[in-house]
């Protein structure tokens, strides 16, 4: 595995172009949006996605979030969000808000440390909390739970 390090003040994409994903449409693929400040996580979090067979775009504020949420392509197949994202903004309730209103069946996973006790006031329904420390299935087997009590993405 080609490691690299990676920039908590740069949104980077870690799509990667897998035998499985050559000729596949964009639309077709799986793509995350993770949203999270803290450099090890977000690594942590996007080896396990990539296991998974997910496609991840990586940001590490709110803000870079809702751009990446309001550009008509890629459609990303679900939000996975820290809540308390250091110095921005906006925090991931808000993100998980925003991305709803952009596509109201996006699956939304929150990651927190210390709101736990808020998700049944600002988190959006039908979403799934995880608090940390998590071990990095506990996160893919969220998104594939979502995913799979969804229906289907309409293009």
């Amino acid at each position: 595995m080609n490691t690299r390090e990676l920039n908590p003040r740069r949104t980077y994409s870690t799509e990667h172009n897998s035998e499985c994903h050559r000729g596949r449409a964009l639309n077709d693929l799986l793509i995350i949006l993770v949203v999270e400040d803290e450099v090890l996580i977000q690594s942590m979090l996007n080896e396990a996605l990539q296991e998974g067979g997910f496609a991840t775009k990586i940001v590490s504020s709110g803000e870079d979030a809702v751009k990446l949420l309001d550009d008509s392509e890629p459609k990303y197949r679900a939000l996975v969000t820290d809540i308390n994202l250091g110095r921005g903004k906006l925090d991931g309730w808000e993100v998980a808000r925003h991305a709803r209103e952009v596509d109201p069946d996006i699956p939304v996973v929150y990651m927190t440390g210390d709101s736990a006790a808020d998700w049944s006031s600002k988190g959006v329904p039908n979403s799934i909390l995880i608090t940390k420390p998590f071990a990095p299935a506990q996160i893919l087997t969220a998104v594939s739970q979502l995913l799979n009590a969804g229906t289907a993405p309409t293009q």
